[in-house]
């Protein structure tokens, strides 16, 4: 549950990283994959594109 968590900030956190959809995906996938492997990659990827849609609508 702690990794999931430590996660789940850094994924977010990171996410934010980049001035496109492709680019917060991707940092948000490099940053899953470092810390929980290909099923990080997957969240922090999700989380990218997630961050990327809100502030898209800003």
């Amino acid at each position: 549950m702690r990794a999931v968590l430590t996660l789940l900030i850094l994924a977010t956190s990171l996410s934010a990283c980049g001035h496109n959809v492709e680019q917060r995906a991707a940092t948000g996938a490099a940053a899953g994959l470092i810390v929980a492997g290909p099923v990080g990659a997957a969240i922090g990827a999700g989380a990218g594109v997630v961050v990327s849609k809100t502030q898209d609508k800003r």
